[in-house]
């Protein structure tokens, strides 16, 4: 029995608008989930330089900086694939072939139900 069994899988939230944020972390952390928080995909990519355990990244398609969230996914499966997607917008409709493979679209507004039901898919049927 290490810490290792302990470890909950590590979520980072990707959205600029902070109320936004603070929900969707909030319903993450209740549904049993580490969450970090970045504002846009700048602050993303320095988080996933520094850290090794992340599993899953919840990024908002529309955001302020150098890339928007369609961008950032196609980074993050470049870079680190072993990572899950799962990208939002409330203004746009995202097919997941617009999606790195085996990325997931979560149309805004989203419920604590929906957004835990996809983590959960990802993290544990994946």
């Amino acid at each position: 029995m290490g810490l290792v069994e302990a470890r909950r899988p590590v979520v980072l939230i990707v959205e600029d608008e902070f109320l936004l944020r603070m929900d969707a972390a909030e319903a993450i952390e209740a549904a049993g989930f580490e969450v970090i928080e970045a504002v846009n995909a700048d602050q993303a990519i320095e988080v996933l330089e520094a850290r090794r355990d992340i599993t899953v990244v919840f990024t908002d398609i529309q955001m302020p900086g150098s890339m928007d969230g369609l961008k950032l996914a196609r980074a993050v499966r470049g870079r680190w694939p072993p990572i899950k997607i799962i990208a939002t917008s409330g203004h746009l409709h995202v097919s997941e072939t617009d999606l790195p493979e085996g990325g997931r679209f979560l149309p805004k507004p989203y419920s604590p139900a929906q957004i835990t039901g996809v983590l959960r898919e990802l993290t544990i049927g994946g």
